[in-house]
C-alpha cells in the first residue's frame, strides 16, 4: 500500500508489528510423504552419490558443482556448501531414501529475505508428490519464521527450472543481465519470489494439491496445482 508523507511523496507500507525473524533452526521438517534433514555429509553423501547414479550428467548443467565422479567429491561438496554461513541444505528424504537435496540460501534475517535454490533432485525424486511436498515445506518453514519475502532464482536458459517456479506460485519479476559465472560461462539470471502477502493462498493450493483426496488409486493428481491456484484467483477476484 502506498501512502503519502509528510512532504507530499509516495512511500511504502509501513512495517508495524514486524521484527527480523531468526535463521532457520537447524531440524527436520516433516510432511505427509517426505521428510527434509539437514544435510550431513557422513550422513547422506554415500547414500545421494548412489541415488544420482542413475541420472544423467545434464541434471548438473545449470548447478555451480556437479557431476560428481566419485562419493568423495560430492562429500567434499556438501561440506563446503554446508559450512557456508547464509546457506542452510537439507537432504530429502522419502521412506527413508535419500533421494536429492535443496537449500535454503542467502539467508537474510534483518531484511526477512530467503532464497530456495541448489535442488537437485534424483530421477526417482523427479515429478513426484514428495518433490512438490520439499518446497512446500521449505516455503512453509520461511514464512511461519516471520521472513516477508522468499525468492527463487535460476539461469535464465535453465527452461526447466523457470517451469517449476511458475508451477510452485513463484511470480516472475525480471532477469539480472551478466549478474553471476559459473563453469566458465555467463549467467543471466531470472529472478522470482513470493511474498507474505501472497503465501496463504498460495499455500491454500499447495495443501488442497497435496490432500489425499486429490489423488487416485494410482497416485495420480485429479486436479494440478495450476488449476487449483487458478481456481483461487477466480474466487478472490
Amino acid at each position: 500500500m502506498i501512502r503519502i508523507n509528510e512532504y507530499g511523496q509516495p512511500v511504502g507500507a509501513g512495517l508495524e508489528g514486524w521484527e527480523p525473524p531468526p535463521p532457520p533452526p537447524l531440524r527436520p521438517l516433516e510432511g505427509r510423504t517426505v521428510r527434509l534433514d539437514p544435510l550431513n555429509s557422513s550422513v547422506h553423501a554415500q547414500a545421494l552419490f548412489e541415488a544420482f547414479q542413475e541420472a544423467p550428467d545434464s541434471l548438473w548443467t545449470y548447478m555451480p558443482f556437479g557431476p560428481f565422479d566419485d562419493v568423495d567429491q560430492l562429500r567434499a561438496t556438501i561440506d563446503t556448501i554446508v559450512a557456508l554461513a547464509d546457506w542452510q541444505p537439507y537432504a530429502i528424504v522419502v521412506d527413508r531414501a535419500i533421494l536429492g537435496f535443496g537449500s535454503y540460501l542467502r539467508i537474510n534475517p534483518p531484511d526477512g529475505v530467503i532464497e530456495i535454490g541448489s535442488i537437485a533432485f534424483s530421477t526417482t525424486l523427479q515429478h513426484t508428490t514428495a518433490a512438490t511436498e520439499a518446497i512446500r515445506l521449505l516455503l512453509a518453514n520461511v514464512f511461519e519464521l516471520g521472513y516477508r519475502r522468499c525468492e527463487w532464482k535460476c539461469d535464465d536458459l535453465n527452461a526447466p527450472s523457470r517451469v517449476a517456479a511458475n508451477r510452485l506460485g513463484f511470480r516472475y519479476e525480471g532477469t539480472f543481465l551478466h549478474a553471476t559465472h559459473y563453469k566458465g560461462r555467463n549467467r543471466d539470471t531470472a529472478w522470482y519470489a513470493i511474498t507474505d502477502a501472497e503465501w496463504p493462498a498460495r499455500d491454500a493450493a499447495f495443501q488442497a494439491w497435496l490432500a489425499a483426496g486429490n489423488f487416485d488409486a494410482e497416485g495420480r493428481q485429479v486436479r494440478s496445482l495450476s488449476d487449483l491456484r487458478h481456481d483461487q484467483r477466480e474466487q478472490s477476484g
